[in-house]
């Protein structure tokens, strides 16, 4: 499929995006085109960012001030400089917190080329000690946010990501780290499996939306062969639905729950983060829906919702799953 056919005209429609970009990029590389892509109601801003870390934050705010962004994406630099844009809604990838270090540590220093055309013209820039200070002197005002600002600011952390390590110290600050199948750098899966599901969290947000519940059992329901396509139809219902993972485990098997919880985050990743609830009565859960294969275990028969049985003769596969929820619209 073409990146287009993913598109969510729905999603942020109207508002407007600052996406910050990473050390040696600029506003015009490519997670900006695919943002812009994906989300076509969307007015994307992407600037490029100033070489020196004063005269960066100093445009940064300025363009805050003006634009007043619904939502800041930052990039590694970018993320570090939008973690001290405080009172945004905020996007994280893989932030450089500690910029000088990882600089030295990668060999940095000297002529730099940009990876990406900048409006400017501008092909390289210099990285001399004085820089890596300047880096040094902005990354230590970071964390200097309100308690109240907390819950708006989401941090992706890439598994692979060799390049920056800054998990529990953003974990240390923020209730929202999260971790995503990838590497320090973006490309289009990851935007869309791992950006745009925190992108329509923050939306909902800001919008009161108020989505109808679905609980999907994860026993011979979401883990059964082919994985691939339960994960698709997960990630499919997501975008109208307030999907949650259901686990259940013998009383005396905790290390079962810790597995439901890892068997979703490799497999579902980010659309499921801190959506997995560990029940053995699910009649006492309260939910819109819930789909289970196994509708004589755990109470589910007097579930406070609507039952779906999966593997039923009306719901063989996750095709008539989502063609049902389809009909329904979101209700």
């Amino acid at each position: 499929m073409e990146l287009y056919e993913y598109a969510r005209p729905e999603v942020m429609a109207g508002k407007k995006i600052l996406y910050l970009h990473g050390f040696a990029s600029s506003g015009q590389n490519g997670t900006v085109k695919t943002l812009r892509t994906l989300l076509p109601q969307t007015e994307i801003i992407a600037p490029d960012i100033p070489v020196e870390p004063a005269e960066a934050m100093e445009m940064l705010r300025g363009l805050c001030a003006s634009e007043k962004p619904d939502l800041i994406i930052g990039t590694s630099m970018g993320a570090m400089y939008g973690e001290q844009l405080n009172g945004f809604w905020r996007i994280l990838v893989n932030p450089a917190f500690q910029l000088a270090d990882t600089i030295l540590k990668n060999n940095g220093l000297g002529r730099q080329d940009y990876h990406n055309p900048r409006l400017d013209g501008q092909t390289s820039f210099l990285v001399n000690k004085g820089l890596l200070e300047s880096f040094r002197e902005c990354s230590s005002h970071c964390f200097e946010h309100n308690e109240e600002d907390a819950e708006k600011v989401y941090g992706l952390f890439g598994i692979h990501d060799n390049l920056v390590h800054t998990f529990d110290l953003f974990n240390e600050h923020y209730p929202n780290a999260i971790r995503f199948d990838g590497e320090h750098y973006m490309n289009d899966s990851i935007v869309l499996h791992s950006v745009m599901p925190v992108i329509q969290w923050i939306d909902d947000r800001q919008e009161g939306r108020a989505k109808k519940t679905v609980m999907i059992a994860i026993e011979d329901t979401l883990d059964t062969d082919p994985v691939p396509v339960s994960v698709k139809a997960f990630r499919k219902l997501c975008e109208s639905y307030d999907c949650y993972v259901l686990a259940s485990a013998e009383y005396n098997k905790p290390e079962k729950w810790a597995e439901a919880v890892k068997w979703t985050e490799d497999h579902i990743g980010v659309h499921a983060w801190d959506k997995v609830i560990m029940a053995n009565r699910k009649d006492l859960i309260f939910g819109d829906y819930l789909i289970d294969r196994h509708v004589d275990r755990h109470n589910v028969s007097d579930f406070m919702g609507t039952v779906i049985e999966f593997g039923s003769d009306t719901f063989k596969n996750w095709e008539d799953v989502l063609t049902f929820f389809g009909r329904l619209g979101g209700q």
